[in-house]
């Protein structure tokens, strides 16, 4: 039987109701991960079960430190104790941040799977102990090695790349746009791929040979209609932040005040990244922006371009590197 690590963050999988009928105002943190795998017992049908709770708390407080914790204690039971795959139980406000991190960083093929869950554990309809079952399943099937980091909710298998969270309460939440599904923990409970990444991850990324200790300062601005450049400004003039990557409208495309701002911000030193809002589709070079020195996004969303710029930070200050990495990631 497989070894399985179970790596518990809190989130709403965690949560607790004020009534058996409160999917909204619960509290997330109350239950630990112990108290999770108890309730779903045919856990110990899949793998023998090792959990571990690295904190408890909503994955609005996550931060690029807990990331890094994360990727550590992964490694130290899929490299070191010989695990066979790792689960990480999630808040799903940003668990597609947290799961694309690791996309790009783990120093392992093993399956790693994150899972959460949209109602707490102790209401009415509750699927976390259900999710949680559909992922150590495909934390334990051979098909997973090599796939990247994945994200297993309501019997969907994204890829961390593209999974993104699409829904603010309804159980069919996470989706990959118009590339899809990875594919499913059918019916019969068996697990089935009907395609795979092909941008690289893992082990075949050169982020997960980095040594981790912090990340550089990237901020995401939103552009709309009738943006000034205001927000732009402040954050090149603090002096913080290393990059920006803008959520612009369409084909990510910014207002003029925007547009003078962030070519300022460029000047300045500070690397931008154009990506959209839209949800869908590439975002390429214009021949508007040229001669900015702006990097393009490709069809990554935003608060994932914001990730892998940080890590781009860490490997050169080359604006043609980094938009490489945009072409690869």
């Amino acid at each position: 039987m497989k070894k399985i690590v179970i790596l518990a963050s809190g989130g709403t999988i965690s949560g607790s109701g004020l009534t058996a009928l409160d999917f909204k105002d619960y509290k997330t943190g109350s239950y630990t991960i112990e108290d999770i795998t108890r309730s779903v017992p045919q856990l110990a049908d899949l793998a023998e079960i090792t959990v571990e709770q690295l904190f408890n708390i909503s994955s609005c407080d996550i931060t690029s430190e807990h990331w890094i914790f994360i990727k550590q204690r992964v490694e130290h039971y899929l490299i070191e104790r010989g695990y066979d795959g790792a689960v990480i139980t999630h808040g799903t406000n940003t668990l597609e941040e947290s799961a694309y991190f690791l996309n790009l960083t783990l120093a392992t093929d093993k399956p790693v799977v994150f899972v959460g869950s949209q109602r707490p554990l102790d209401v009415l309809g509750s699927d976390a102990g259900i999710n949680l079952h559909r992922a150590v399943r495909v934390a334990v099937d051979e098909q997973s090695r090599g796939k990247g980091v994945l994200i297993v909710l309501n019997d969907e298998i994204n890829a961390a790349r593209e999974g993104t969270k699409t829904n603010t309460y309804r159980l069919q939440t996470f989706q990959s746009g118009q590339m899809g599904l990875l594919g499913y923990v059918d019916i019969d409970g068996t697990v089935q791929y009907y395609r795979e990444p092909v941008r690289k991850h893992t082990i075949h990324s050169r982020f997960s040979q980095v040594p981790l200790q912090a990340l550089p300062e990237v901020a995401i601005v939103y552009s709309y209609l009738g943006a000034k450049g205001d927000v732009i400004r402040y954050l090149t003039e603090s002096k913080r932040y290393q990059g920006i990557v803008v959520a612009g409208t369409g084909a990510g495309k910014v207002s003029s005040d925007e547009e003078l701002a962030l070519a300022e911000a460029s000047r300045q030193g500070i690397f931008v990244v154009r990506s959209s809002r839209v949800g869908n589709g590439r975002v390429t070079a214009l021949n508007q922006y040229q001669g900015y020195g702006f990097v393009t996004a490709d069809n990554l969303l935003p608060q994932k371009a914001r990730i892998l710029l940080m890590l781009a930070l860490l490997e050169t200050n080359q604006k043609d590197a980094i938009q490489q990495f945009f072409h690869e990631y």
